[in-house]
């Protein structure tokens, strides 16, 4: 090989690479961004989760129980509710992940050395933070045990038993929160990055200029663009939730209207933000990069998926309720994992359909843009 002939090349591609800033400037801030994102933002580690408490006893142990639990890196204490069916409307809601309940003459019975059950209810949801939970739960409760055995109640063997149960995914199995979830990722890339070529591939190959002589207007361009996006999406959907059935027998606990409907919002945001990006970068490579950015990764790390987003920083809280993936993924937990109707989802609902319809305006300005 010649060496002045690579030298040439590399020149030429070079200068090709300086003239297109924007890829240059992704190109450096993909994998600062990936290394910010896992290594100081992304944890596992489960610390204050939500916790609810239902005293019936209020006695001086109940109080110091709760105290204590409130006290711990591993709850904290959101409310303390009056009743069993408040508890459990908390739990399904997913304002809290655990609950505490405390029977009446729980107090007295430890006075008198007796044993003194009392229960948690842990949202299984995702196995994670469940298994986490549960061995906090047994810890705190143990050390409590072990302060009883020592001192003046040396002798005296455990009274404290936490009765455990795990609510919606009873065994902690990965898959049963992970296959419903990976929807969310699959259609991303089936929606926003095949998407995110559709215009620019236009404007690239010189073709913008023959649709703009063509009878359309910017609503038909962009309707017409999205319409097959939302198809394979759609087919990407229907097999996915058929294969997480017919093979790991997880369907929705809730009816499958629900789900197929926010499936469909959810499709339309994926669509419409590949389409937005792409209009507005003007080239494949760029829309694919600011794709893969603004929508797949956060997807699939901000949305409450694969990391808890209660350990993320402040700002990367704010940031995912950005993210439509995390209102997919509480819809998809909703429906496959806690048996909620679609009422109960609404809040959701409306934050996917508002982003449609948003995506779709800006779709529609982005494309007028460009002369139509």
């Amino acid at each position: 090989m010649r060496a002045r002939c690579i030298r040439a090349v590399a020149r030429k591609e070079m200068i090709h690479l300086l003239r297109d800033p924007r890829s240059l400037a992704l190109a450096f801030l993909i994998p600062l961004l990936l290394v910010l994102l896992f290594g100081y933002a992304l944890s596992l580690d489960v610390e204050e989760l939500a916790a609810a408490v239902v005293d019936r006893d209020c006695s001086p142990e109940s109080r110091d129980l709760i105290r204590r639990i409130d006290a711990s890196r591993a709850f904290a204490v959101r409310a303390e509710l009056e009743t069993d069916t408040a508890l459990s409307r908390a739990i399904d809601a997913g304002r809290v992940s655990v609950g505490w309940v405390v029977p009446a003459g729980w107090g007295a019975a430890l006075r008198a050395g007796r044993p003194a059950p009392l229960q948690v209810l842990i949202d299984g949801s995702d196995p994670n933070t469940g298994s986490q939970a549960r061995a906090f739960a047994a810890a705190l409760i143990e050390r409590l045990n072990a302060e009883r055995r020592g001192g003046r109640h040396a002798g005296v063997p455990p009274a404290v038993e936490a009765r455990i149960r795990i609510w919606f995914n009873e065994n902690l199995e990965s898959r049963t929160f992970i296959v419903p979830g990976i929807l969310a990722v699959i259609l991303m890339i089936a929606g926003a990055l095949l998407a995110s070529t559709a215009i620019a591939r236009e404007a690239e190959s010189g073709t913008l200029e023959t649709l703009r002589m063509l009878p359309l207007t910017a609503g038909e361009l962009t309707a017409g663009k999205a319409l097959p996006y939302v198809a394979v999406a759609w087919i990407d959907v229907l097999a996915a939730a058929v294969l997480a059935w017919g093979v790991f027998g997880i369907a929705p606990r809730a009816g499958i209207a629900g789900f197929l409907l926010a499936s469909f919002l959810y499709i339309l945001v994926a669509v419409g933000t590949g389409l937005l990006l792409s209009a507005l970068a003007g080239s494949q490579l760029v829309a694919t990069q600011l794709a893969i950015l603004a929508t797949y990764l956060p997807s699939l790390l901000l949305s409450d998926f694969v990391f808890p987003r209660q350990n993320m920083p402040s700002a990367l809280q704010a940031l995912s309720a950005l993210v439509p993936a995390t209102y997919f993924i509480d819809l998809l937990n909703g429906f496959y994992l806690r048996g909620i109707p679609a009422s109960g989802l609404w809040p959701s609902f409306l934050v996917l359909f508002g982003m449609a319809v948003a995506l779709a305006a800006g779709c529609v300005w982005a494309v007028r843009r460009e002369g139509f």
